[in-house]
């Protein structure tokens, strides 16, 4: 049985064409591919290239001005924040976010909007295998060219699972059966017609956006859109600790907002979400909305008496929405 895509380039001796990633003395990081013959160049010396090839992960070099670096492949963390960037790339901690609530699998089928760099699109791949599918759409053929390099150094291949198209999603989008999609776009509620289409049921949407009016929207969008769950929205920081003997502390820098992260599941179809029954905050709501769940939106006496009759809150229904399957406790927000 053959190796997956990349793996030979992750164990063993250093070879020619691996990226390496040098540590100085003070923590700073240096990444560069290996090449037979070459020199590597700091301002405290260099070294031949050729004295790591053939070495194992772990060796330390002196350059010629005696200073000592630790030589180790780059994680894919370490990678993508070091490669060459069209766009901003998506960071690693939101990328860990993604892999694990969006459940990304082995063999998953996968479609992505919105490549930027290559940065997620190359954690998705490492997570689906060789024998998932991830089909990748990118509007600027300039940032899905560089992309496509940045993927193909990773991986020191073309990765048999990655298509990528240069176009928008909501015009190309043609795939069916798919497990999971990632919008990372500036207006992912224009997709969700194609979207719902290509999901299997209990399929995954997952969208990062950036600001709270796009992530308002978009939970908005997809609750009136009705094939939907109650869509979950959260974001992460990241804080590291400076640790040393007595000293133990926060230190003064963290990895703060970077975007919200929100995800939602396919229903059968022909199902309607199921009411929600939490009354929201007294004005959250202004009174002319007429966003889904609404007396105005179903235009109908009956649906608010209905609701009513449910105990689902005030007769404007405005508290009705689709169920995530959760014990929803009134929290005092939209």
């Amino acid at each position: 049985m053959s190796e997956p895509t990349g793996a030979a380039r992750r164990r063993g001796p250093f070879q020619v064409g691996d990226q390496v990633q040098l540590t100085d003395p003070k923590g700073r990081h240096y990444t560069f591919t290996l090449e037979s013959g070459k020199n590597f160049h700091t301002h405290k010396g260099s070294f031949p290239h050729d004295e790591l090839i053939g070495a194992p992960e772990g060796t330390v070099v002196r350059t010629t001005g005696n200073v000592a670096y630790l030589a180790l492949r780059p994680l894919l963390p370490d990678y993508v924040l070091s490669m060459p960037r069209g766009a901003a790339v998506v960071y690693p901690k939101d990328a860990g976010q993604i892999l694990a609530m969006a459940d990304i699998f082995p063999g998953a089928r996968v479609v992505e909007a919105g490549v930027g760099s290559g940065s997620l699109s190359t954690f998705l791949l490492r997570a689906i295998g060789d024998q998932g599918m991830l089909h990748s759409y990118e509007r600027r053929a300039d940032f899905a060219e560089i992309a496509a390099q940045n993927v193909e150094r990773y991986f020191g291949a073309p990765h048999p699972a990655w298509r990528l198209t240069v176009g928008d999603l909501q015009d190309n989008l043609s795939d069916t059966d798919v497990d999971r999609v990632i919008l990372d776009m500036l207006a992912p509620w224009e997709c969700l017609e194609p979207v719902s289409k290509a999901l299997v049921p209990g399929g995954i949407l997952c969208a990062y956006v950036a600001t709270t009016t796009q992530l308002a929207r978009t939970v908005e969008a997809i609750r009136e859109h009705g094939t939907f769950n109650e869509p979950s929205a959260w974001e992460t920081m990241v804080r590291t600790w400076h640790v040393e003997g007595l000293a133990v502390r926060p230190d003064h820098r963290m990895i703060g907002h970077t975007g919200f992260l929100l995800t939602a599941r396919r229903l059968a179809d022909g199902v309607e979400p199921p009411m929600r029954r939490r009354r929201p905050a007294k004005g959250a709501y202004g009174e002319d909305y007429v966003g889904w769940g609404t007396a105005k939106d179903t235009g109908t006496a009956k649906d608010t008496a209905a609701a009513k009759d449910a105990g689902a809150g005030d007769a404007s229904g405005a508290d009705r929405r689709p169920s995530g399957g959760q014990d929803d406790t009134p929290s005092g927000d939209a």
